[in-house]
């Protein structure tokens, strides 16, 4: 089978294209530079690489003849943030491939008012990028319940691996809480930090993308959350967090004024952003239908991601890791 991966050069496309290659497929890369990915592996020299400008291309109506022009009979599109940009690529592949699977995002729920979250039962997003992927989904399903393209959309939650710097316990990406916690040092904690992330590894999204391939009849016109079997709360992630360097979190309340106060605008928001949704996601129909099997716990997934920062440098901390 021919399959494009729009985008397959980031974090998800470093485990998931390896994959596809290993699985027997003919795969082109399509992506905006050369650059390379965040694992290395000898699977990449089968894979034809395609430079393209995707917001470009699609101001101008040209992309999705681009994908199409290469015959592919599956198209994982990594990197679809408008419903705009969907709709034409769905418009120009309908007919000319069998298989159209959407990288989302678990940001297409809004704050949850249950746990845990279903595909059926998650609350309307807010924000612009959440309302855009779940304006996104909604159009896929219709699109191949009306007898149109056969389309899958998958939903990522906070996703991490070498060379990605992890949503941190607080909800943001300040590498400054790596370094408080190493040391032993306080950590303000906005709200009581029962607030739910859930992160998973890039190679169990890959894995949940090469499932929905494989089981293109059982996906078709579905969407799924791709995340770790658990999610972790602010309290417990800095605990396990704290621990890897042998150390005993220290957690101090403070109200979201005071948390702001003592941080950037952009750190504030973030973890604003992330606690507000305080997300924690059902795999049961990935399991079901696709078979999705994630290999990594929470943890384990942000621990490798840490354990790359440090080895290379990447992140300042206070001690060595002792795991």
């Amino acid at each position: 089978m021919r399959i494009v991966v729009v985008g397959g050069s980031g974090h998800i496309g470093t485990f998931l294209i390896p994959r596809l290659v290993r699985a027997g497929h003919d795969v082109v890369n399509i992506s905006r530079g050369q650059r390379s990915s965040y694992a290395g592996d000898p699977a990449w020299q089968q894979v034809r690489q395609v430079s393209a400008d995707r917001e470009a291309e699609d101001r101008e109506g040209t992309f999705g003849d681009r994908v199409a022009g290469l015959q592919p009979d599956a198209v994982i599109d990594l990197i679809c943030f408008t419903a705009d940009s969907a709709t034409a690529l769905v418009e120009r592949l309908r007919g000319a491939t069998g298989h159209l699977l959407h990288c989302g995002s678990i940001w297409r729920a809004g704050p949850s008012d249950r746990s845990p979250l279903t595909e059926d039962n998650a609350p309307p997003p807010v924000g612009e990028y959440g309302i855009a992927k779940a304006a996104i989904a909604e159009m896929l399903r219709e699109e191949t319940r009306s007898g149109g393209l056969v389309t899958t959309s998958l939903h990522p939650g906070h996703i991490v691996g070498p060379g990605w710097h992890p949503i941190g316990p607080l909800g943001n990406l300040d590498p400054a809480v790596w370094r408080k916690l190493s040391a032993g040092e306080p950590i303000e904690v906005p709200g009581i930090g029962a607030e739910f992330m859930h992160h998973v590894h890039a190679d169990d999204v890959a894995q949940a993308f090469e499932a929905a391939v494989d089981h293109r009849d059982a996906a078709a016109g579905e969407d799924f959350s791709v995340v770790a079997p658990s999610a972790l709360n602010v309290r417990g992630y800095a605990r396990i967090g704290a621990s890897w360097f042998g150390r005993t979190a220290e957690l101090r309340t403070v109200t979201w004024d005071q948390f702001r106060a003592g941080t950037d605008d952009e750190a504030g928001q973030s973890s604003w952003e992330h606690l507000v949704r305080n997300h924690s996601f059902s795999i049961d129909k990935a399991r079901t239908l696709i078979e999705y099997r994630p290999r990594y716990q929470p943890e384990e997934a942000v621990l490798e991601s840490l354990r790359w920062l440090i080895g290379h440098g990447r992140i300042d901390v206070a001690g060595p890791l002792t795991v």
